[in-house]
């Protein structure tokens, strides 16, 4: 299926009724674009951000409290937690 859009003078586009019901996406939501390489070809990929969910990061949260951000200070404390949490 190919679909056409217009952009107008502002940047902004009106995506087809039916593009938005397949998308799954309402008025107000974020979508992705993501280029990818397609055919030695550069084609953009859509796709709604609502599908993404980082909920569970927030469970993470007491382990974050006064540590260092990266990544083997996150593993090292979310290691001792955990191994507290089985004694």
């Amino acid at each position: 299926m190919t679909q056409t859009i217009k952009l107008t003078s502002k940047r902004q586009v009106t995506f087809p009724a039916q593009l938005c019901r397949e998308l799954g996406v309402k008025a107000g939501e974020e979508l992705i674009l993501e280029k990818r390489k397609i055919e030695n070809k550069a084609a953009w990929i859509i796709k709604p951000k609502k599908g993404i969910t980082t909920k569970w990061f927030g469970g993470l949260n007491r382990y974050a409290h006064n540590q260092d951000h990266d990544m083997k200070s996150i593993r090292t404390s979310i290691g001792k937690h955990t191994v507290k949490s089985s004694e």
